[in-house]
Protein backbone atom coordinates (compact mmCIF):
# COMPACT_ATOMS: atom_id res chain seq x y z
CA UNK A 1 0.00 0.00 0.00
CA UNK A 2 2.55 2.61 0.98
CA UNK A 3 4.50 1.69 -2.03
CA UNK A 4 1.49 2.39 -4.29
CA UNK A 5 0.75 5.47 -2.86
CA UNK A 6 4.36 6.54 -3.13
CA UNK A 7 4.14 5.83 -6.87
CA UNK A 8 1.08 7.66 -7.02
CA UNK A 9 2.58 10.73 -5.57
CA UNK A 10 5.96 10.92 -7.72
CA UNK A 11 3.71 10.01 -10.93
CA UNK A 12 1.36 13.45 -9.64
CA UNK A 13 4.94 15.38 -8.46
CA UNK A 14 6.26 14.62 -12.11
CA UNK A 15 3.41 15.72 -13.27
CA UNK A 16 2.68 19.31 -11.57
CA UNK A 17 6.70 19.89 -12.51
CA UNK A 18 6.26 18.74 -15.94
CA UNK A 19 3.39 21.38 -16.35
CA UNK A 20 5.67 24.08 -14.42
CA UNK A 21 8.34 24.05 -16.62
CA UNK A 22 6.11 23.41 -19.85
CA UNK A 23 4.36 26.92 -18.41
CA UNK A 24 7.75 28.48 -17.79
CA UNK A 25 8.50 27.76 -21.33
CA UNK A 26 5.36 29.08 -22.76
CA UNK A 27 5.23 31.95 -21.10
CA UNK A 28 8.61 33.04 -22.27
CA UNK A 29 7.60 32.10 -25.81
CA UNK A 30 4.20 34.49 -25.33
CA UNK A 31 6.64 37.08 -23.56
CA UNK A 32 8.85 37.21 -27.04
CA UNK A 33 6.12 37.16 -29.23
CA UNK A 34 4.81 40.56 -27.26
CA UNK A 35 8.12 41.94 -27.79
CA UNK A 36 7.95 41.35 -31.74
CA UNK A 37 4.13 42.63 -31.39
CA UNK A 38 5.14 45.76 -29.53
CA UNK A 39 8.49 46.50 -32.06
CA UNK A 40 6.20 46.02 -35.34
CA UNK A 41 3.19 48.43 -33.55
CA UNK A 42 5.97 51.13 -32.82
CA UNK A 43 7.29 50.88 -36.54
CA UNK A 44 3.96 50.90 -38.05
CA UNK A 45 3.22 53.97 -35.61
CA UNK A 46 6.54 55.90 -36.34
CA UNK A 47 6.12 55.08 -40.48
CA UNK A 48 2.76 56.53 -39.92
CA UNK A 49 3.84 59.94 -38.36
CA UNK A 50 6.57 60.06 -41.31
CA UNK A 51 4.23 59.79 -43.31
CA UNK A 52 2.33 62.57 -41.62
CA UNK A 53 4.73 65.18 -41.73
CA UNK A 54 5.15 64.32 -45.24
CA UNK A 55 1.98 65.35 -46.12
CA UNK A 56 2.19 68.32 -44.20
CA UNK A 57 5.15 69.58 -46.11
CA UNK A 58 7.63 68.92 -43.29
CA UNK A 59 10.95 67.05 -43.90
CA UNK A 60 13.83 65.68 -41.46
CA UNK A 61 16.24 67.87 -43.75
CA UNK A 62 14.28 70.79 -42.34
CA UNK A 63 14.88 69.63 -38.44
CA UNK A 64 18.23 68.70 -39.34
CA UNK A 65 18.67 72.75 -40.50
CA UNK A 66 16.80 74.21 -37.81
CA UNK A 67 19.77 72.60 -35.38
CA UNK A 68 22.63 73.25 -37.33
CA UNK A 69 22.98 69.42 -38.27
CA UNK A 70 25.06 69.25 -41.61
CA UNK A 71 26.38 65.42 -40.69
CA UNK A 72 24.64 62.65 -39.91
CA UNK A 73 25.30 59.01 -39.20
CA UNK A 74 22.14 56.30 -39.50
CA UNK A 75 22.44 54.22 -36.88
CA UNK A 76 20.16 50.73 -38.18
CA UNK A 77 20.18 49.89 -42.22
CA UNK A 78 16.42 48.13 -42.39
CA UNK A 79 13.77 49.13 -43.64
CA UNK A 80 13.49 52.28 -41.62
CA UNK A 81 17.54 53.23 -42.35
CA UNK A 82 17.39 52.52 -45.96
CA UNK A 83 14.57 54.71 -46.30
CA UNK A 84 16.72 57.43 -44.04
CA UNK A 85 19.04 57.23 -46.31
CA UNK A 86 16.91 57.79 -49.11
CA UNK A 87 15.55 60.85 -48.22
CA UNK A 88 18.65 62.48 -46.71
CA UNK A 89 21.26 61.17 -49.54
CA UNK A 90 20.29 63.51 -52.45
CA UNK A 91 20.08 66.62 -49.50
CA UNK A 92 23.08 69.12 -48.43
CA UNK A 93 23.09 67.03 -45.17
CA UNK A 94 26.15 64.63 -45.56
CA UNK A 95 25.24 60.87 -44.55
CA UNK A 96 29.05 60.09 -43.32
CA UNK A 97 28.25 56.12 -42.66
CA UNK A 98 26.02 53.79 -41.39
CA UNK A 99 25.98 51.57 -38.27
CA UNK A 100 24.04 48.22 -37.49
CA UNK A 101 24.73 45.24 -35.44
CA UNK A 102 24.84 43.11 -39.08
CA UNK A 103 26.69 45.77 -40.73
CA UNK A 104 28.97 42.81 -42.56
CA UNK A 105 25.67 41.51 -43.82
CA UNK A 106 24.49 44.97 -44.93
CA UNK A 107 24.42 46.11 -48.82
CA UNK A 108 24.65 50.21 -49.11
CA UNK A 109 25.73 52.79 -50.58
CA UNK A 110 28.05 54.01 -47.36
CA UNK A 111 29.98 52.91 -45.39
CA UNK A 112 28.38 50.56 -42.53
CA UNK A 113 30.39 49.67 -39.13
CA UNK A 114 29.37 47.65 -36.33
CA UNK A 115 29.13 48.90 -32.71
CA UNK A 116 32.07 46.92 -31.84
CA UNK A 117 33.92 49.22 -34.35
CA UNK A 118 35.52 52.68 -34.05
CA UNK A 119 33.00 55.05 -35.59
CA UNK A 120 34.11 58.81 -37.27
CA UNK A 121 32.52 61.86 -36.18
CA UNK A 122 29.49 62.60 -37.14
CA UNK A 123 27.79 65.69 -35.70
CA UNK A 124 24.76 63.54 -34.85
CA UNK A 125 23.67 59.64 -34.86
CA UNK A 126 19.60 59.24 -36.08
CA UNK A 127 18.45 55.82 -34.14
CA UNK A 128 16.10 54.02 -36.61
CA UNK A 129 14.80 51.30 -34.60
CA UNK A 130 13.16 53.83 -32.18
CA UNK A 131 12.25 50.63 -29.97
CA UNK A 132 15.43 50.09 -28.57
CA UNK A 133 16.42 53.63 -28.64
CA UNK A 134 17.07 53.88 -24.78
CA UNK A 135 19.52 50.23 -24.98
CA UNK A 136 21.22 52.00 -28.39
CA UNK A 137 21.67 55.38 -26.94
CA UNK A 138 23.24 53.85 -23.46
CA UNK A 139 25.62 51.74 -26.28
CA UNK A 140 26.26 54.83 -28.80
CA UNK A 141 27.52 57.33 -25.83
CA UNK A 142 30.05 55.18 -24.43
CA UNK A 143 31.42 55.37 -28.09
CA UNK A 144 31.00 59.06 -29.96
CA UNK A 145 30.63 62.60 -28.71
CA UNK A 146 27.89 63.25 -31.19
CA UNK A 147 24.48 63.78 -30.62
CA UNK A 148 22.38 60.66 -30.15
CA UNK A 149 18.91 61.60 -31.86
CA UNK A 150 15.82 59.14 -31.89
CA UNK A 151 14.25 59.43 -35.55
CA UNK A 152 10.31 59.04 -33.68
CA UNK A 153 11.96 61.93 -31.47
CA UNK A 154 12.60 64.33 -34.76
CA UNK A 155 9.53 63.61 -36.04
CA UNK A 156 7.47 64.97 -33.31
CA UNK A 157 9.28 67.64 -33.06
CA UNK A 158 9.55 68.75 -36.63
Amino acid sequence: MKKGAMSIILVLSGAVIGALVTMKALIKKIDKLKETSDKYFTLMYLLNEWLKTKQEGKTIIQYLHENQITDVAIYGMSYVGKRLYDELKNSDIEIKYAIDRNADGICAEIEVFSLEENLPEAKAVIVTPVFYFDEIKEKLEKKVNSKILSLEDILYEI
